[in-house]
Protein backbone atom coordinates (compact mmCIF):
# COMPACT_ATOMS: atom_id res chain seq x y z
CA UNK A 1 0.00 0.00 0.00
CA UNK A 2 1.14 3.17 -1.07
CA UNK A 3 0.54 6.67 0.88
CA UNK A 4 -0.06 9.82 -0.22
CA UNK A 5 2.88 12.34 1.51
CA UNK A 6 1.90 14.99 2.51
CA UNK A 7 3.75 18.13 1.68
CA UNK A 8 4.10 21.43 1.06
CA UNK A 9 6.35 24.49 -0.09
CA UNK A 10 8.53 26.65 2.33
CA UNK A 11 10.29 29.99 1.72
CA UNK A 12 12.26 32.76 3.01
CA UNK A 13 13.92 35.72 2.21
CA UNK A 14 17.72 35.67 3.08
CA UNK A 15 18.70 39.25 4.65
CA UNK A 16 22.29 38.85 3.99
CA UNK A 17 21.79 38.77 0.16
CA UNK A 18 18.35 39.34 -0.83
CA UNK A 19 17.92 36.05 -2.48
CA UNK A 20 14.44 33.84 -2.40
CA UNK A 21 15.33 30.37 -0.56
CA UNK A 22 12.76 27.70 -0.90
CA UNK A 23 12.33 24.11 -0.79
CA UNK A 24 9.94 21.12 -0.54
CA UNK A 25 8.73 20.01 2.75
CA UNK A 26 7.16 16.65 3.16
CA UNK A 27 5.85 14.92 6.02
CA UNK A 28 8.69 12.25 6.01
CA UNK A 29 11.51 14.62 5.82
CA UNK A 30 10.21 15.87 9.13
CA UNK A 31 10.35 13.09 10.99
CA UNK A 32 14.03 13.51 11.21
CA UNK A 33 13.20 16.47 13.49
CA UNK A 34 14.42 18.99 11.53
CA UNK A 35 14.80 20.51 8.28
CA UNK A 36 17.43 23.35 7.20
CA UNK A 37 16.99 25.61 4.43
CA UNK A 38 20.41 27.64 3.72
CA UNK A 39 20.67 30.41 1.37
CA UNK A 40 23.69 29.92 -1.25
CA UNK A 41 25.65 32.75 0.12
CA UNK A 42 26.08 30.62 3.08
CA UNK A 43 24.96 33.83 5.16
CA UNK A 44 21.10 32.71 6.74
CA UNK A 45 19.27 29.84 7.16
CA UNK A 46 15.50 28.84 8.25
CA UNK A 47 14.73 25.69 10.18
CA UNK A 48 11.52 23.58 10.20
CA UNK A 49 11.29 21.36 13.39
CA UNK A 50 8.53 18.64 13.65
CA UNK A 51 7.59 18.91 17.76
CA UNK A 52 6.96 15.91 19.93
CA UNK A 53 3.25 17.45 19.84
CA UNK A 54 2.60 16.81 16.06
CA UNK A 55 3.34 21.09 15.98
CA UNK A 56 6.03 22.42 13.42
CA UNK A 57 8.18 25.17 14.64
CA UNK A 58 9.64 27.16 12.14
CA UNK A 59 12.56 29.76 12.64
CA UNK A 60 12.96 32.40 10.36
CA UNK A 61 15.56 35.02 9.69
CA UNK A 62 14.27 38.73 9.63
CA UNK A 63 15.33 41.26 6.95
CA UNK A 64 14.95 43.97 9.34
CA UNK A 65 15.70 42.63 13.18
CA UNK A 66 18.52 41.32 14.26
CA UNK A 67 17.44 38.29 15.40
CA UNK A 68 14.78 35.70 13.71
CA UNK A 69 11.27 34.98 14.70
CA UNK A 70 9.86 31.54 15.30
CA UNK A 71 6.40 31.00 14.47
CA UNK A 72 4.38 27.56 15.45
CA UNK A 73 1.84 25.71 13.71
CA UNK A 74 -0.44 23.15 13.51
CA UNK A 75 0.70 20.38 11.23
CA UNK A 76 -2.88 20.61 9.42
CA UNK A 77 -2.17 24.10 8.70
CA UNK A 78 1.92 23.57 7.46
CA UNK A 79 0.32 20.82 4.94
CA UNK A 80 -2.82 21.42 4.41
CA UNK A 81 -2.35 25.63 3.58
CA UNK A 82 -2.57 26.40 -0.64
CA UNK A 83 -0.88 29.69 1.12
CA UNK A 84 -0.01 31.02 4.57
CA UNK A 85 2.33 33.74 4.97
CA UNK A 86 4.68 35.01 8.02
CA UNK A 87 4.94 38.18 9.10
CA UNK A 88 7.74 40.50 10.90
CA UNK A 89 5.63 40.84 14.25
CA UNK A 90 7.15 44.38 14.44
CA UNK A 91 7.30 45.89 10.53
CA UNK A 92 4.21 43.53 9.45
CA UNK A 93 6.61 42.34 6.49
CA UNK A 94 6.23 39.18 5.06
CA UNK A 95 9.77 37.31 5.99
CA UNK A 96 8.12 33.43 4.87
CA UNK A 97 5.22 31.40 2.86
CA UNK A 98 4.54 28.15 2.85
CA UNK A 99 1.89 25.83 0.40
CA UNK A 100 1.45 25.00 -2.90
CA UNK A 101 4.79 25.79 -4.88
CA UNK A 102 3.49 28.04 -7.63
CA UNK A 103 1.26 30.08 -4.70
CA UNK A 104 4.38 30.27 -3.00
CA UNK A 105 6.75 31.12 -5.71
CA UNK A 106 4.18 34.09 -6.70
CA UNK A 107 4.22 35.13 -3.17
CA UNK A 108 7.58 35.50 -2.85
CA UNK A 109 7.54 37.57 -6.06
CA UNK A 110 5.21 39.93 -4.38
CA UNK A 111 7.43 39.94 -1.36
CA UNK A 112 9.82 41.28 -3.26
CA UNK A 113 8.43 43.44 -4.86
CA UNK A 114 6.58 44.80 -1.92
CA UNK A 115 10.54 45.46 -0.53
CA UNK A 116 11.71 47.52 -3.96
CA UNK A 117 8.97 49.77 -3.03
CA UNK A 118 9.30 50.21 0.81
CA UNK A 119 13.48 50.91 0.19
CA UNK A 120 12.46 53.07 -2.85
CA UNK A 121 10.40 55.22 -0.52
CA UNK A 122 12.45 55.25 1.56
CA UNK A 123 15.43 56.50 -0.60
CA UNK A 124 17.46 53.11 0.12
CA UNK A 125 19.37 51.49 -2.32
CA UNK A 126 18.90 47.69 -3.10
CA UNK A 127 22.60 47.28 -2.72
CA UNK A 128 22.93 49.32 0.21
CA UNK A 129 20.43 47.43 2.24
CA UNK A 130 21.74 43.95 1.23
CA UNK A 131 25.11 44.79 0.78
CA UNK A 132 28.09 45.37 -1.79
CA UNK A 133 26.83 43.66 -5.00
CA UNK A 134 29.59 41.20 -6.23
CA UNK A 135 30.90 41.81 -9.62
CA UNK A 136 29.23 40.66 -12.80
CA UNK A 137 25.51 40.89 -10.81
CA UNK A 138 23.02 42.87 -12.41
CA UNK A 139 21.88 46.52 -11.38
CA UNK A 140 18.34 45.16 -10.42
CA UNK A 141 19.88 42.37 -7.88
CA UNK A 142 16.05 41.10 -6.55
CA UNK A 143 14.15 39.87 -9.20
CA UNK A 144 15.49 37.82 -12.35
CA UNK A 145 13.57 38.20 -16.01
CA UNK A 146 11.37 35.11 -15.45
CA UNK A 147 10.34 35.58 -12.00
CA UNK A 148 8.90 38.93 -12.93
CA UNK A 149 7.15 37.33 -15.74
CA UNK A 150 6.09 34.74 -12.90
CA UNK A 151 3.82 37.41 -11.18
CA UNK A 152 2.92 39.41 -14.01
CA UNK A 153 1.34 36.21 -15.23
CA UNK A 154 -0.32 35.17 -12.10
CA UNK A 155 -1.89 38.47 -11.75
CA UNK A 156 -3.10 38.31 -15.44
CA UNK A 157 -4.79 34.66 -14.32
CA UNK A 158 -6.47 35.80 -11.13
CA UNK A 159 -7.71 38.77 -13.26
CA UNK A 160 -8.86 36.51 -15.66
CA UNK A 161 -10.39 33.89 -13.36
CA UNK A 162 -12.23 36.55 -11.30
CA UNK A 163 -13.83 38.48 -14.68
CA UNK A 164 -11.79 41.75 -14.21
CA UNK A 165 -10.40 42.01 -17.60
CA UNK A 166 -12.26 44.36 -19.75
CA UNK A 167 -11.93 44.38 -24.10
CA UNK A 168 -14.21 45.95 -26.68
CA UNK A 169 -16.57 42.98 -26.38
CA UNK A 170 -19.97 43.40 -25.08
CA UNK A 171 -19.14 42.87 -20.88
CA UNK A 172 -21.86 40.27 -20.24
CA UNK A 173 -20.17 37.77 -23.09
CA UNK A 174 -19.36 34.81 -20.75
CA UNK A 175 -17.98 33.73 -23.78
CA UNK A 176 -14.74 36.10 -23.76
CA UNK A 177 -11.30 34.31 -24.43
CA UNK A 178 -8.16 36.02 -23.76
CA UNK A 179 -4.81 35.21 -24.96
CA UNK A 180 -1.10 36.30 -23.24
CA UNK A 181 2.08 35.92 -25.16
CA UNK A 182 5.20 36.38 -23.42
CA UNK A 183 7.48 38.45 -25.49
CA UNK A 184 11.05 39.16 -24.75
CA UNK A 185 10.38 42.31 -22.75
CA UNK A 186 6.66 41.49 -21.94
CA UNK A 187 3.74 39.77 -22.09
CA UNK A 188 0.93 40.96 -24.42
CA UNK A 189 -2.72 39.89 -23.43
CA UNK A 190 -5.43 40.35 -26.10
CA UNK A 191 -8.74 39.19 -26.96
CA UNK A 192 -9.52 36.49 -29.62
CA UNK A 193 -13.07 38.11 -30.73
CA UNK A 194 -12.75 41.91 -30.79
CA UNK A 195 -8.47 41.34 -31.04
CA UNK A 196 -8.25 44.38 -28.25
CA UNK A 197 -4.70 44.10 -26.35
CA UNK A 198 -2.59 45.48 -23.89
CA UNK A 199 1.30 45.26 -23.16
CA UNK A 200 2.07 44.53 -20.01
CA UNK A 201 6.32 45.27 -19.45
CA UNK A 202 8.38 42.63 -17.58
CA UNK A 203 11.94 44.20 -18.61
CA UNK A 204 12.66 44.99 -14.65
CA UNK A 205 11.44 44.00 -11.26
CA UNK A 206 9.90 48.09 -10.49
CA UNK A 207 8.13 47.84 -14.54
CA UNK A 208 6.17 44.59 -12.81
CA UNK A 209 5.51 46.55 -10.10
CA UNK A 210 2.66 49.32 -10.86
CA UNK A 211 0.82 46.36 -12.13
CA UNK A 212 1.09 43.75 -9.20
CA UNK A 213 -2.02 45.72 -7.22
CA UNK A 214 -3.78 45.93 -9.98
CA UNK A 215 -7.84 45.73 -10.11
CA UNK A 216 -8.52 45.08 -13.20
CA UNK A 217 -6.71 45.51 -16.74
CA UNK A 218 -8.37 46.96 -19.60
CA UNK A 219 -7.28 46.35 -23.50
CA UNK A 220 -7.81 48.36 -26.14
Amino acid sequence: MILDAKQTTVAYRCPECGAGVMSAVNIFSLSADMVKLKCTCGKSEMTVVSQKDGKVRLTVPCLTCPTPHTFTLNSSLFFGKELFSMQCPYSDFGIACLGEINQVKAELAREELALLDMLEQSGIDCAEFFGKKQDGESDDPMLSDPQVREIVMFVINDLDAEGRIFCKCDPHDNGRQYDAEILDEGVRVSCRKCAASRFIPTDSSLSAHAFLNADALYLE
